[in-house]
């Protein structure tokens, strides 16, 4: 397996999304292993002295004014993860658990949680050798910290729980073994460093972000093939227009979409003698809508960024100053805000789609296709309800995209009275991205048919090349047949960036993180 080098506090999206699509194993700089070391003496220091420490040899929450024994370290440590392993629902789909051990590796690694080096070796080596935690989807709050799945994770580190291993889910004993590892025992406070963190709220927005700008680049390109297909203007997109108003993502939309439709002989075919004057605002807004979504992804991207790179258990060992501080950095106000963000691009991207998509079956409006871009219309109903089923989509996305950030509820004896919603608010752009790919799917199925419908017309080549991708595995609609394959084949062809990988790579470049 391959394996990447990263440095806590320096770790980039690319290299993170690296991880999370390829799988690769980590491993952290040697530079950061001096500050894990110096940090974990601090703590053993804590806690062999008399001096209380929230967390090295106290109780928990409300129970922190409990001094506990320096010989019943090992057992509080134990008793806190096995009485928080209380998360529910769907496990956690494996990509996302390595982005997770990836994220909780790069928190310690800042030198400020007090772990011994065997802890951070032991997720390194999980990593490596493929030894993932089964994480119940559900439990967290977002403060203090994503206890309830995170204490499923270190769960599997001391033996405990279930565990995946070579594809096959097992006890995470019999799992660590067949790895050729043993479980850990935890020392002071290293229990409350593994479950206090934002990582798993920031994996699923992180996760959310990366598939959210594959379907913008997606989106590029169904648009560019539906303004194509209706014999739309490219003059809204001039880059003239876009640069008096500044906004990056703006200009960066439109330039692909130009460059995406340049050498059309569709666009050519009506630049004189077109009685419309402007298009709906589904085609001639396109930079303005998809490009601000973009512009919020990248703000979002550097919020992520920051998180990703960030010491957010408590307390904090402040090597420096030789002090163990408690704080909040576990509160992950900053990812329920992203992932607020992230809903909302994937709602709008969805929206404008559905709207194209409207406007090419609709005979009134599409400049001459079709009704329901079918050949024999009356016989056959086309492509009907495969825009009903967009437009189901889109208004389920926006139904999703109302913010989690603004809900709250105490919990913990008013301990922990104000939370921050992130897990669940980040694990819905699952569904949402999904529902999204689905849109564009069935725009390219739309687009493609009525760019099909031009002939002897061509677009341009790009988009030629994109149609060819999708007419591989799903053919044109002659006659009536059972739709949902296509429809489920059209969301696959965006969803693994097939339509996208059919077009020149410096089209769509600028669209990442």
């Amino acid at each position: 397996m391959s394996e990447l080098i990263l440095t806590p506090g320096e770790t980039t999206l690319a290299e993170l999304e690296q991880v999370w699509r390829e799988g690769l194993a980590v491993r952290l700089a040697d530079s950061a292993r001096p500050g894990i070391a110096q940090s974990a003496a601090r703590i053993e220091a804590a806690a062999n002295g008399e001096e209380p420490v929230y967390g090295v040899n106290t109780g928990f929450g409300k129970l922190a004014s409990i001094k506990i024994a320096a010989r019943d370290t090992a057992t509080l440590q134990r008793n806190l993860i096995l009485s928080h392993c209380c998360g529910v629902g769907e496990p956690v789909e494996p990509e996302t658990v390595r982005l997770i051990l990836v994220l909780k590796l790069l928190s310690l690694g800042r030198g400020a949680s007090g772990v011994r080096p065997l802890v951070i070796q032991l997720i390194e080596d999980m990593l490596a050798r493929g030894v993932l935690p089964v994480i119940p989807a559900q439990g967290s709050v977002g403060a203090s910290g994503d206890l309830a799945p995170l204490a499923h994770m270190a769960a599997t580190m001391l033996g405990e729980g279930r565990a995946v291993y070579q594809g096959r889910e097992m006890p995470s004993a019999e799992a660590l073994a067949a790895a050729g590892l043993s479980p850990v025992v935890l020392a002071a406070k290293e229990g409350l460093a593994l479950i206090n963190g934002t990582q798993v709220s920031t994996a699923f927005a992180l996760a959310g972000l990366f598939e959210a700008f594959a379907s913008a680049r997606a989106a590029l390109v169904t648009s560019s093939l539906s303004t194509d297909a209706i014999m739309g203007s490219t003059a809204p997109f001039l880059d003239e227009i876009h640069t008096l108003r500044g906004h990056r993502g703006q200009i960066a939309a439109a330039r692909a979409i130009r460059a995406l439709m340049d050498g059309s002989e569709i666009r050519e075919s009506h630049r004189i003698g077109d009685t419309r004057v402007q298009d709906p605002y589904c085609i001639r807004c396109q930079p303005q809508v998809t490009g601000a979504c973009i512009d919020l992804l990248w703000q979002v991207a550097r919020t992520l960024e920051i998180e990703a790179n960030a010491a957010t258990d408590n307390p904090l060992v402040l090597v420096g100053a030789d002090r163990i501080v408690s704080g909040g950095n576990f509160h992950a106000e900053p990812v329920a805000f992203a992932a607020d963000q992230i809903a909302l691009a994937i709602a709008e991207i969805g929206a404008i789609s559905q709207r194209r998509i409207a406007l090419m079956v609709d005979p009134a409006l599409s400049h001459d296709l079709p009704p329901f871009l079918t050949p024999d219309p009356g016989l056959n109903s086309g492509l009907m309800i495969a825009e009903v089923t967009s437009a189901a989509l889109m208004s389920e996305n926006k139904h999703l995209a109302t913010p989690c950030s603004t809900d709250s509820t105490p919990t913990s004896a008013n301990q922990e009275d104000h939370v921050s919603m992130a897990a669940h608010g980040a694990r819905r752009l699952k569904r949402m991205n999904a529902n999204l790919a689905q849109i564009l799917g069935i725009e390219a199925l739309c687009a493609s048919a009525g760019v099909e419908f031009r002939a002897p017309l061509a677009t341009s080549a790009p988009l030629q090349a994109v149609i060819a991708a999708l007419r591989q595995t799903v053919p044109a609609l002659e006659q009536d047949r059972y739709l949902a394959p296509d429809l489920a084949e059209s969301a696959r062809l965006v969803r693994e960036g097939v339509l996208v990988g059919a077009v020149p790579a410096h089209l769509l470049d600028e669209v990442r993180p």
